[in-house]
């Protein structure tokens, strides 16, 4: 097999894939007709050969059908894949994990503030009880680290904040981890970022949501700042 032709079947196994995710995940609706093959080609920097190749491949397997003159449409599928998060693969990865949770953890602690429950306050107090024994060992429990978290957007009641953190969990959790080495080999860092948590926790107990917000946003922001340059 020569290696053109091997490079294209490649290409056309990419172009599949990246297709087939999105009928799966409902990107397009049932009898929605897919871009033309111009149009794809030029999405995926392929020629329109290559995208011929993966569109016979969808029709093989059933996924979509032809038209004629009038281009390819979505079968209706099975069963459906919810839209994720792929693997985190470099450090531009862990930066665009940051900048997502900075949008969306300051308003659901400000949110918790104004909601919460004794029950939600209790679960919140069972992380950062577990985060001040682990400082005391000089140590740091990326686990109770994300349950803080996790807690804090599910005492906002609103479920779209605690579905997000729980899809982010495996980049969230490369990031606690690689900022737990840094607090460790840091004079006082664990503390510090004890306290902070700490003045998280108080201000949504005291139910001062604009407070709450500042201060997940300063620790998140300073969280980012001491991992990727060093500094306190």
């Amino acid at each position: 097999m020569s290696d053109s032709l091997t490079g294209r079947r490649s290409l056309s196994e990419t172009v599949f894939e990246r297709i087939q995710r999105a009928i799966k995940s409902g990107a397009y609706a049932v009898d929605e007709r897919l871009p033309t093959e111009h149009a794809l080609a030029a999405e995926f920097q392929v020629s329109r050969p290559i995208v011929r190749d993966a569109l016979q491949r969808l029709r093989d397997q059933g996924m979509i059908y032809s038209r004629r003159g009038a281009g390819s449409f979505v079968r209706e599928q099975g069963i459906r894949e919810p839209l994720g998060f792929g693997q985190m693969e470099n450090l531009s990865d862990l930066q665009h994990c940051y900048d997502f949770r900075l949008t969306i953890e300051p308003e659901a602690a400000a949110m918790a503030a104004q909601r919460r429950t004794s029950e939600a306050l209790d679960k919140i107090q069972t992380a950062l009880n577990l985060l001040r024994d682990a400082t005391n060992r000089q140590a740091h429990r990326a686990d109770a680290d994300f349950m803080f978290h996790l807690s804090i957007a599910r005492a906002s009641l609103n479920p779209y904040f605690s579905t997000a953190m729980q899809a982010l969990e495996e980049h969230i959790a490369v990031g606690m981890r690689l900022h737990g080495l840094s607090l460790k080999s840091t004079q006082g860092g664990l503390a510090h970022v004890f306290v902070e948590h700490t003045a998280i926790y108080e201000a949504i107990r005291d139910r001062e949501p604009e407070k709450a917000c500042h201060l997940m946003r300063e620790h998140l922001t300073g969280s980012r700042n001491r991992l990727f340059s060093g500094t306190m």
